[in-house]
């Protein structure tokens, strides 16, 4: 079972984000992610720049994939996917079906990332047909749900993808052309002033009460609470997982990989350190709500 660091979901400073990577090549993982999924205004470091770091990682003996947006709505957006794909040296994260498109035209293998709408098995085979040779299921996709998808996909004689776990970290739970950074601010989208950098985990939003709720990370909202499914790593065993994404955090990551280093290697359930996934044992996804 291999470890992923899943791509920065958060704006850091350019010299953060690098001397984070730097210090991260130095970590037991195994497969980096890469690249600006959620604002292409996000421009402290840009295509070119992630492009690189790729290659100093991968000269480091690890596994890069290039991660593209989740939402794809300018020329210049597109262009940035394909700058990527131009490299070769990488497999590509799709996050839309705008980049699904351009590596199926083109012949290319890739991850079939969290935001893609994959909830039944003719479309897993479809996408298979295209190129996708691994898939991140949607936060919200259960073990029941997915042991289901995966047994009808087989049944049809189709060989299975290598299948990829959000392991640890806060569910990129929904996207939208609106940035909710900039409202929650008051300013306007079109001159934010790149506030999101000043919120390294995601700006917080509380209920009328007083509790903790969502974070608000630009056209992104996320979970408030940290996921963790550490405890289910016998069961994800059994399923087949081959990789636990780790999402970035702005502190403490180094260990929070070398504790999911350790269960990896074994045969028991390390203590939770996170909060329940509540979609992946089929109840709601915040701790604490009633079913259904």
């Amino acid at each position: 079972m291999k470890l992923s660091l899943g791509p920065l979901q958060y704006f850091w400073p350019r010299e953060r984000t690098l001397a984070f990577y730097r210090e991260a090549a130095g970590w037991p993982v195994d497969v980096f992610y890469l690249g600006e999924t959620v604002c292409s205004k996000r421009r402290e470091l840009g295509t070119r720049d992630w492009i690189s770091l790729a290659d100093e990682l991968a000269a480091a003996g690890k596994e890069v994939v290039l991660s593209s947006l989740a939402l794809v709505e300018a020329e210049s957006e597109l262009n940035a996917i394909q700058r990527m794909m131009a490299h070769g040296g990488f497999w590509i994260e799709a996050n839309d079906l705008t980049a699904v498109q351009l590596c199926r035209e083109q012949g290319l293998p890739f991850v079939a990332g969290p935001s893609l709408n994959i909830y039944n098995h003719v479309t897993l085979a479809m996408l298979v047909e295209d190129g996708l040779r691994r898939w991140v299921p949607g936060v919200e996709q259960g073990h029941g749900q997915v042991d289901d998808l995966l047994a009808a996909h087989a049944a049809q004689g189709h060989a299975l993808p290598e299948l990829e776990l959000i392991a640890w970290g806060r569910l990129p739970l929904s996207y939208s052309a609106r940035c909710f950074t900039a409202r929650a601010l008051d300013v306007p989208k079109d001159a934010c002033g790149f506030r999101c950098i000043e919120h390294p985990d995601g700006l917080p939003l509380a209920t009328r009460e007083g509790t903790p709720f969502l974070r608000i990370n630009g056209i992104q909202v996320l979970g408030e609470e940290i996921t963790d499914l550490g405890p289910e790593l016998p069961a994800l065993r059994a399923l087949g997982v081959g990789l636990l994404r780790l999402y970035p955090q702005a502190s403490g990551m180094r260990e929070v990989v070398e504790h999911f280093d350790l269960a990896r290697e074994s045969p028991l359930a390390p203590p939770r350190r996170g909060a329940v996934n509540g979609y992946w044992q089929g109840l709601p996804g915040k701790p604490g709500l009633p079913p259904g």
